[in-house]
């Protein structure tokens, strides 16, 4: 039997919101179909998406790469 803290399926969520938001980008990923950048350049251009956001995402996205990728 595996650890009921670590199944989906689970009543009881993970307590640590970073383990939370792991599971739900790999879920994002799973499901995401496409070139990201078309996709993000798409949004850009139709407005959906601001440079503003844009430029806040990107830099919340590096951050997450250099905390993963610390040794």
């Amino acid at each position: 039997m595996g650890n009921p803290f670590y199944n989906q399926n689970s009543p009881m969520q993970s307590p640590n919101p970073v383990w939370n938001i792991f599971q739900q980008f790999k879920q994002f990923e799973k499901n995401f179909q496409g070139d990201p950048r078309q996709r993000v350049q798409e949004l850009l251009n139709s407005g959906q998406m601001s440079q503003q956001q844009f430029n806040y995402l990107s830099n919340l996205a590096n951050q997450f790469q250099n905390m993963f990728n610390r040794k």
